[in-house]
């Protein structure tokens, strides 16, 4: 029988998050940017265009909310991501920015 993972607090979450919206913003400032695209590849390779990262609801997993139409938000264990990648917004894509909550 697999181990079954069960998760837990995973270290401070919310300082990963602050010095991920840090280095979003030294990335933006150092590109001459308003803003930068920010992608998650997770472990299912999954690649989602983030708009926002939060480190609730906490104990492991984050949340992510991905660009689209209608209203979602995923939350991920933080082991589940492989990279974050951040970019230049292709022109076409200009509305994919990230912003930085302030909350």
């Amino acid at each position: 029988m697999p181990e079954l993972w069960t998760p837990g607090a995973a270290g401070p979450l919310d300082q990963f998050v602050e010095r991920l919206h840090r280095r979003v913003e030294a990335f933006a400032q150092a590109n001459g940017l308003a803003e930068a695209a920010v992608e998650f590849e997770l472990a299912d390779g999954a690649l989602l265009s983030v708009r926002s990262v939060s480190a609730d609801p906490g104990f492991g997993f984050i949340t992510l909310t991905p660009h689209g139409e209608e209203p979602e938000e995923l939350i991920v264990p933080v082991g589940a991501i492989r990279q974050i990648r951040l970019a230049t917004p292709e022109p076409s894509r200009a509305r994919f920015g990230f912003s930085v909550s302030t909350t």
